[in-house]
């Protein structure tokens, strides 16, 4: 087993603060890094608010281009080991803002990546949208999602819901899910595919393209 240390990028789409949304991702954030160290696999996390690089990401989609501070969110995106997504539900979906920072990455940048998937709403009979609206997002951009999401409605903090699968439970069974599929990946650095000596790929560098 790779024992080396991962990363866990944490993306939250919550509009307040503080925010259930963001508390949800930093609960299962919290426990996959729990699950790696219970498998000799030590991890950090880089947490970000989408929120704060709503403005970025507007230009982004506009311009093309991502400022200084949204590049870093996005490289820290598709560098990391495994990616964790919690989106509040709004109208029945994942917010305009998350579904506008997923817009911004390259559509082969997260193929492959383990992703545990996480939502939020006022009731649970929105917990489906996991299934039917974000689910499918990340298929089609080739992503690993575990088989668990993991759904939070306002009595999962009021102590009000599912005494059969508290909240508690289900951050769980999706941390494990994650953490055994970040053990089981390969761990490989992340190429520059600008870099001139990596250009070509397969070995070859972009000066060998010019015969040089």
């Amino acid at each position: 087993m790779n024992t080396s240390a991962r990363r866990i990028a944490v993306i939250s789409a919550g509009l307040s603060a503080p925010s259930s949304t963001r508390m949800l991702a930093d609960r299962m954030a919290a426990a996959t890094v729990a699950e790696l160290g219970a498998r000799g696999i030590q991890a950090s996390v880089d947490a970000f608010e989408l929120r704060d690089v709503a403005h970025d990401i507007t230009n982004n989609l506009l311009t093309g281009f991502a400022p200084p501070a949204l590049e870093s969110v996005i490289n820290a995106v598709v560098s990391a080991d495994a990616v964790i997504v919690v989106t509040p539900i709004f109208s029945t979906s994942y917010s305009g803002l998350f579904k506008s920072f997923i817009d911004v990455l390259d559509k082969d940048s997260l193929i492959g990546k383990p992703v545990l998937i996480g939502a939020n709403a006022g009731t649970a009979r929105h917990s489906l949208a996991i299934d039917y609206a974000i689910r499918p997002l990340f298929a089609y951009m080739h992503a690993n999602t575990v088989s668990t999401g993991v759904f939070a409605a306002s009595e999962d903090w009021s102590g009000g819901g599912d005494d059969v699968a508290p909240l508690a439970a289900r951050v769980a069974k999706g941390a494990r899910e994650l953490a055994d599929a970040v053990a089981g990946s390969t761990h490989a650095p992340v190429l520059d595919p600008y870099d001139p000596d990596t250009y070509a790929q397969d070995g070859r560098s972009f000066r060998d393209l010019l015969g040089g």
